[in-house]
């Protein structure tokens, strides 16, 4: 996947992947890098922060307003997206640790003139053991989504791994999730056409 340009120098989108575990290869890991296949398939650029590049960010703290030099590349990086898609393992029906403080690390582009994810859509993924622990996973992506004032995706993916979803080699042998990953990050990358546009349409007038 590949890496982020200057701000506004790249020709196409550029979609942020945020998510998996400290266990490499994941099905977290797996369902975010095939949703960013289909968005770079669909046209755009991506930029994946797994779980070893997030485990690498320590943890936040608003009160210091030191940053180590991977704290800076996660914030820029996001800061020149053009849309995100965020996936969760669902840890006790939750969002895991290591994604919020990703996500908490946001609050540095506060300040920014397109604050937090502002006019930015957000694909959510949750990945659990069990129906219940995706879904409310799901729901608290989104409601941290909105937090930042991105937006969120009509389409979500929660994915229940107590099912065979995916083969030895990552690929995912369920078309029904296959389908429900690609339609992720097919809203995101339409989503960011289309406001793109309307963005310099209104700069031009």
């Amino acid at each position: 996947m590949s890496h982020t340009h200057s701000a506004n120098s790249h020709a196409r989108p550029l979609i942020v992947g945020i998510g998996g575990t400290t266990r490499e290869a994941s099905s977290t890991d797996r369902a975010l890098r095939i949703a960013l296949k289909a968005a770079e398939e669909a046209g755009t650029e991506t930029h994946l922060f797994g779980g070893p590049a997030l485990a690498r960010l320590p943890h936040f703290a608003p009160e210091n307003p030191q940053r180590t030099e991977e704290q800076r590349h996660f914030v820029n990086t996001v800061r020149k997206a053009d849309g995100l898609i965020v996936a969760s393992p669902g840890y006790h029906g939750g969002v895991s640790g290591l994604v919020k403080n990703a996500l908490d690390l946001l609050e540095d582009l506060r300040g920014d003139e397109r604050a937090y994810l502002d006019g930015r859509a957000v694909g959510c993924i949750a990945v659990a053991a069990g129906w219940q622990a995706a879904v409310t996973t799901l729901e608290a992506l989104r409601a941290i989504v909105h937090a930042l004032r991105g937006w969120p995706t009509p389409f979500g993916a929660s994915l229940n791994t107590a099912e065979p979803i995916f083969d030895a080699a990552g690929s995912c042998t369920d078309h029904k999730v296959l389908d429900a990953l690609t339609t992720v990050a097919r809203q995101v990358v339409e989503f960011t056409l289309v406001h793109g546009k309307r963005l310099g349409e209104t700069s031009q007038k």
